[in-house]
């Protein structure tokens, strides 16, 4: 089926050329001219994904969604995914909206292929995440029963916005196993680390892609808007009722040891053991890959860096454990594509049997 887009926009002409570029690719329009009509209409219809001009007269693009997502709550209906449509370069109008939950902002005047992309880019995410929802309702068991293949492809996704981290996830996701083993934990508890490894970015699903692929030093706003991932990435994995606790890796890998990170500054064993190994393995692979700003660091300086977080930044006893593998990953394949040898059992794109 097309997907249905829902577009509001007080101008008859910018209506009349997004409804003809998206129904050329074969998607439903909705067209409307005010927020008031908006949320008229989604008293008695539904949207995969709404467009939303900001500049609006009466009720603008911020307050209309403001009271979509109230009459979401009362309702208790599923928030429709807002893209919004502006013709200025407003910081703090991005920044109110991303908090409000929209997706990401296009830019007047459009181009048509842009327009296309964006809008069916937050479309396949957010099927994406229903997926997967939809998938843990079914299992009757717990992580080997859950679809890897769902989850490996949101996790894919997500890093297609990023130009730098192709691979990312899995790599924390293996890491994060062989941490889990040398540890000595079970099975069972190693598989939903690994899982946790997977998802733990999903929430820069929330973040627009000009600011993950900015080259050079991001703005305290941008920053700002970056450090809302880890929030966003929990909200999305909460709706997974059957296993809330997929949301821990996604909400706290990036709290420190030390009780200086975000964002809820949890300190030492406060933060839950599975995020406080995530965290070693996100540092990890952060430093060992490529970056717009720099190349792979040396396996050197990366061993130093994670010897200097010891017991501040991180768990000493996971760093103890990444420090040792290492030091046993001689040649530095553990980076990248290559594969270390201790994060082999995670490959061929399954948990352990």
């Amino acid at each position: 089926m097309p997907y249905k887009i829902a577009v509001v926009d007080d101008d008859s002409v910018n209506l009349r050329f997004v409804r003809r570029i998206l129904i050329e690719n074969k998607m439903e329009v909705f067209p409307l001219n005010s927020g008031r009509a908006l949320l008229e209409y989604m008293k008695v219809n539904t949207a995969d994904i709404i467009l939303l001009d900001i500049m609006m007269p009466e009720m603008d693009g911020i307050e209309t969604l403001k009271r979509l997502r109230q009459y979401e709550r009362e309702n208790l209906l599923q928030e429709t995914p807002v893209i919004f449509l502006t013709g200025k370069d407003n910081e703090d109008d991005e920044t109110r909206g991303l908090e409000m939950g929209a997706m990401d902002f296009i830019r007047k005047p459009f181009a048509p292929k842009i327009l296309v992309l964006r809008v069916m880019h937050c479309v396949e995410l957010v099927k994406l995440q229903n997926d997967l929802a939809r998938e843990v309702e079914l299992k009757t068991e717990s992580y080997q029963n859950l679809s890897l293949q769902i989850v490996e492809t949101l996790a894919e996704t997500i890093e297609a916005k990023d130009l730098y981290t192709k691979g990312h996830s899995k790599r924390v996701a293996q890491y994060s196993l062989a941490i889990a083993k040398i540890y000595g934990f079970d099975k069972s508890t190693r598989n939903k680390i690994f899982i946790m490894g997977l998802l733990h970015d999903v929430g820069k699903i929330g973040v627009p892609d000009q600011i993950i692929n900015k080259e050079g030093r991001l703005t305290d706003e941008e920053y700002a808007i970056i450090k809302t991932h880890p929030e966003k990435g929990a909200k999305i994995l909460e709706a997974v009722e059957e296993m809330p606790e997929l949301s821990v890796g996604a909400r706290w890998h990036h709290e420190r040891y030390d009780g200086k990170g975000y964002p809820d500054g949890l300190k030492g064993v406060d933060i839950p053991i599975e995020a406080r190994i995530i965290a070693v393995a996100d540092a990890y692979d952060a430093m060992s890959s490529r970056r717009s700003y720099r190349s792979t660091l040396s396996q050197e300086i990366v061993r130093a860096e994670i010897e200097k977080g010891r017991g501040t930044q991180f768990d000493p006893v996971f760093a103890d454990i990444m420090l040792q593998m290492i030091d046993d990953d001689k040649d530095y394949t553990m980076r990248e594509i290559k594969k270390s040898p201790d994060t082999q059992e995670a490959d061929g794109d399954s948990l352990e049997k």
